[in-house]
C-alpha cells in the first residue's frame, strides 16, 4: 500500500487550546519491542495520540515557544520526516484530508492503537541514563501531566534508577582521577538534584491526594 505524501502547508491553527488533550492511557493491545524512538519521534506520536493533527500545528507546538518545544526542539523538516517514520513503523495512519487556502491539501494523521500502546509503555518507564533526565524525563511528566495522567509509579521506578545510578557513580568515582573524576562528579550531582526533583514531585502527589 503507497504511503501517503504528508503535506508542509504552513498555514492552520495550532492544536486547538479549545479542546483538554485526550487521556493517552486507553485499552491498546500490547506492542512489540522496535527500534527506540527518539525524543522528537516519541514527542510527536504522544501529540498526535492527544489529538489527530497535520504537521503544521505539531511544528508550532515543537517549535523553540511551543510547549513542548521548550523541553525538546524539533526543526519543521523534521517533524514531517518524523511523520514519514512512525507511518512506515505503522505507530500512526492518516485519518482525513483537510483545504489548505494557501498550498495544498494537508494529510491529517492520528496515533494507531499500536502508537497509543507504545506511548502508554514509554510514559511509564524510567529514564537509564543520567544524560537524559532534562530530555526525556521532563517530556514524559509533561505528555503525563498534559493528559491528566497519575506519574506516582514511574516517579517511583525512577526513584530507584537513580539510586542505583548514583551507587555505580560512586564506585567509578573512588578509582577515578584527573577529567574523568570531574566528569563524574558533575554526573553524580546531577543525578542527586534529579533524585531531590524526583523526591519533591511524589510528596507534592502524596499531599494533593491526602487533600483529596
Amino acid at each position: 500500500m503507497p504511503v501517503p505524501h504528508i503535506c508542509c502547508g504552513h498555514c492552520g491553527a495550532a492544536v486547538s487550546a479549545q479542546q483538554p488533550p485526550a487521556p493517552i492511557l486507553i485499552a491498546s493491545p500490547p506492542v512489540a519491542d522496535v527500534e527506540p524512538l527518539s525524543p522528537g519521534e516519541w514527542s510527536v506520536l504522544a501529540l498526535l495520540c492527544e489529538q489527530k493533527a497535520h504537521g503544521w500545528p505539531l511544528v508550532r507546538m515543537l517549535g523553540p515557544d511551543g510547549e513542548i518545544g521548550r523541553i525538546w526542539t524539533v526543526r519543521r523538516a523534521v517533524v514531517y520526516r518524523t511523520l514519514d517514520v512512525l507511518l512506515e513503523r505503522g505507530l500512526i495512519e492518516p485519518a482525513g484530508v483537510e483545504a489548505s487556502a494557501q498550498g495544498p491539501t494537508r494529510t491529517v494523521m492520528r496515533a494507531t492503537r499500536s502508537g497509543r500502546a507504545a506511548v502508554r509503555r514509554w510514559l511509564a518507564e524510567p529514564v537509564d541514563h543520567v544524560r537524559d533526565l532534562r530530555s526525556l524525563m521532563l517530556l514524559k511528566l509533561v505528555f503525563a501531566q498534559r493528559s491528566g495522567l497519575d506519574q506516582t509509579a514511574m516517579l517511583v521506578a525512577q526513584r530507584e534508577a537513580l539510586l542505583g545510578i548514583e551507587a555505580l557513580l560512586n564506585e567509578r568515582l573512588d578509582e577515578a582521577t584527573g577529567s574523568d573524576e570531574l566528569l563524574l562528579r558533575f554526573r553524580l550531582e546531577t543525578t542527586r538534584a534529579a533524585s531531590r526533583f524526583v523526591d519533591d514531585l511524589l510528596a507534592r502527589g502524596a499531599s494533593r491526594r491526602q487533600r483529596v
